[in-house]
Parts: C-alpha cells; structure tokens; sequence
C-alpha cells in the first residue's frame, strides 16, 4: 500500500491526518521489523492506559520485539 500526502486528505483536520500517519508508522516499523503489527498495536493499546509514564521505553518497539523473541 502506498501512503501519500494524498492519503490523508480526508482524515477530517490536520490532527486526524497526523494521528493517522502516526499510526501507519508504528504499523509499518513493526511489520519491517518482523512483527505482527495487529500483535503489536493490541499490546501498546492494552497496556498505555494504566502505565507508569517513567516506564514507557518498556513499550517501544525494539523491546516488545526482545520479548517476542525470547518467548518464541
């Protein structure tokens, strides 16, 4: 799929087009790091509502994939 500065001419407003690009980043990085992006997303969204904010380097993508990688 490619993503464009056309894709996100209907998002709504300028915000919803950034959240938007956001989000196909963290989904893009993940797939190109050998990673279930659906996997991935479901654990971040899971997790961010209630975690500590001086631990959230916990979450990011290349210690997520550690974890994976030692489970499998």
């Amino acid at each position: 799929m490619a993503l464009g500065p056309k894709t996100f001419l209907f998002c709504g407003s300028d915000a919803d087009g950034q959240r938007s690009a956001a989000i196909y980043s963290l989904l893009g990085t993940a797939k190109l790091n050998g990673l279930d992006p659906e996997l991935y997303l479901r654990h971040i969204l899971e997790k961010t509502a209630d975690f500590p904010i001086n631990r959230i380097q916990q979450l990011l993508l290349w210690n997520f994939y550690k974890t994976q990688m030692d489970l499998a």
